[in-house]
């Protein structure tokens, strides 16, 4: 099985336990595959660093959960340019990535995105549902 994680799915899984998190940590142990772009690993990063107060993370501890994901991920480089997401542009960089990586799941709290439900064949769920689906 292969998986985008929108940036709100990561930054959750970052700064506290729960099901973002252990849906990190199962794709780190194999359960299954994240597939990131260069966009939507640079939209995590920069996430983190605009609001060190908000996540009391510095520079160098934001680059090692960059990192960390970079190593387990698989990366995939969009050669198709979506414009899906009428209301939140940035999000079509989630839907390019899910489609360049053939995955069978976007995992998102955006509603922006939930709202597609799917997209060419990519089904848009909310994480507690990516997790229950999980054969772990």
């Amino acid at each position: 099985m292969r998986a985008v994680l929108d940036t709100n799915v990561l930054i959750s899984s970052v700064i506290s336990t729960g099901v973002p998190h252990d849906i990190v940590v199962a794709g780190f142990n194999g359960a299954y595959q994240i597939i990131v772009s260069v966009p939507t690993l640079q939209e995590f990063r920069e996430t983190l660093l605009k609001y060190p107060d908000r996540f009391q993370m510095d520079p160098d501890e934001v680059q090692q959960e960059v990192e960390t994901i970079r190593y387990f991920a698989e990366f995939v480089d969009p050669e198709v340019d979506i414009a899906a997401v009428e209301d939140d542009p940035d999000d079509d960089t989630f839907l390019e990535a899910a489609v360049a990586g053939n995955v069978e799941y976007l995992v998102s709290g955006d509603q922006h995105l939930l709202d597609l439900d799917s997209f060419r064949g990519v089904d848009i769920v909310e994480p507690r549902t990516f997790y229950e689906d999980l054969e772990l």
